[in-house]
Formats: structure tokens, sequence, C-alpha cells
């Protein structure tokens, strides 16, 4: 058994131990029963292995690694399998996980919707009719995203056309009670002519008519989408380390 201060049974109990924090509202699920444990400052939990990476935590990092090396010693965890942990260093991770990726992103959030861009108006909901375009895009923009046509976590897809073809594109990956934008796209040779961010700010004002909070992730090397994402109003962040086991 895996010794903690406490355990936390259900989303309900776990947005409570972290005081309803917007990455936690994202990263479970309405009617989701993941089990929680506390240890100190740390909340770390497992959900289902189909909606996502199955574990994530919140808090100080060495507790929450700590957790999770005694998951992977009772087998509940193995190779292959994404955490989503407060930012460390392989340094927390070392004698305790085996780690065969480690990614460094930032979550952002805001609760009040973008100022207008130009171009805004131009973003446009995608159909299924439109899956061939998008994947031609994302193969050419941005062949490293998770987000793709068919991926069954993603709500809506939404671009903007010129002409047949489609030139920007983003998927509304929303779930639990944050919206959340992904897979944010522009085509190489239509960079530079504020797409990006008519893309953003539109799928943004988009997703404040079901929620409160709107949020999205970005590599933390990514100064630009950084600098345009803070400009847009996401000036909200959390510092994550996305980890795959070896």
């Amino acid at each position: 058994m895996i010794v903690t201060d406490q355990v936390l049974e259900g989303r309900d109990a776990i947005l409570a131990a972290t005081d309803h924090h917007p990455y936690v509202r994202h990263a479970l699920p309405r009617g989701e029963q993941p089990r929680g444990w506390r240890r100190g400052d740390a909340v770390a939990w497992l959900a289902p292995v189909e909606h996502g990476p199955p574990g994530g935590a919140f808090g100080a990092p060495a507790a929450a690694v700590g957790m999770f090396a005694e998951l992977v010693g009772r087998g509940a965890l193995g190779p292959g399998h994404w955490l989503h942990l407060p930012r460390l260093g392989p340094a927390v991770l070392t004698g305790r996980l085996a780690v065969a990726r480690h990614d460094e992103w930032d979550f952002l959030w805001t609760t009040a919707a973008p100022p207008h861009q130009p171009g805004q108006e131009r973003v446009v909901r995608l159909t299924e009719a439109d899956h061939p375009a998008l994947t031609a895009l994302i193969d050419a923009a941005f062949p490293t995203t998770t987000s793709r046509p068919g991926d069954p976590r993603v709500v809506d897809w939404y671009g903007i056309r010129d002409g047949d073809r489609i030139v920007a594109c983003g998927a509304d990956r929303s779930r639990g009670d944050t919206g959340f934008l992904a897979g944010l796209t522009v085509a190489p040779d239509r960079r530079g002519r504020g797409l990006g961010a008519a893309l953003t700010a539109a799928m943004t004002r988009a997703l404040f008519a079901r929620h409160d909070t709107v949020a999205l992730g970005v590599y933390t090397a990514n100064v630009g989408a950084l600098r345009l994402y803070r400009r847009l109003g996401f000036t909200r962040s959390l510092a994550r380390s996305s980890v795959r086991l070896a």
C-alpha cells in the first residue's frame, strides 16, 4: 500500500485538495472517478488510461515522484505510461523513476476573452469532410502534435480557409471544467501574418460560451508562442514536466 498522509477517493476530493486549480479541473474530466493521494504539499492521482496519461500530480515535485515510484513498484504503472508532473529537473528522478522521455511545458490560462484580433472573423468550425485537408496541413506544419483528425479527445476543429485550402487550424480539446486549445498551427508559408493570433482569439472566445476558464499548453522552449499567448491574455501559468516511463 502506498504510504501517504491521505487517500483521496474521486474527482471532488482531489479538486478540494488542490483548491480547484484550473489545471486539475482540466486534467480530471467530469464523471471520472480517479484515485488520489496527498503527501505533504503534493497531490498525485491515477485516472483510467483511456482518458489520457494515467498519472498526474500537483504541488511539490519530489513528493509527487516518490508517490509514483511506489506505484511503479506495485505494478500500477509501467513502461510507456505518461505522467504529467510539476516542473522538475532530472536529479529529482534519478534512482526513483526510469524515464524514456522528458518534456517541459507550460499550462497557460485566462478568465477573460482576448482583445479583438484582425482576421478573427475568418475562423470557422470545421467538419469531418475537412479531415483530409487538416491532415495535410498538420503533416506540413506541426507533425509532432498529438492532436489529429479522428482523435476522440477532440471536441471540434476550427480553421482559417484561403479558397479551398485550410491555412490554419486548432483543436478544441476541452474536458473537465476548463476549455482547452490544442494543436494550434499555421501553414509555414502563411506565418507572420497574424493568423495564429486570429485563430487563438476566435477559438478562445468560442470556448468561453461553455467555460469560465480557457487554457492551453505550450512547450517552454517555444518563446514566440509564449509571447503571443501572453499578449492575448494567457498570463497565468503553471510550469509542468511530462515524462514517459522507460
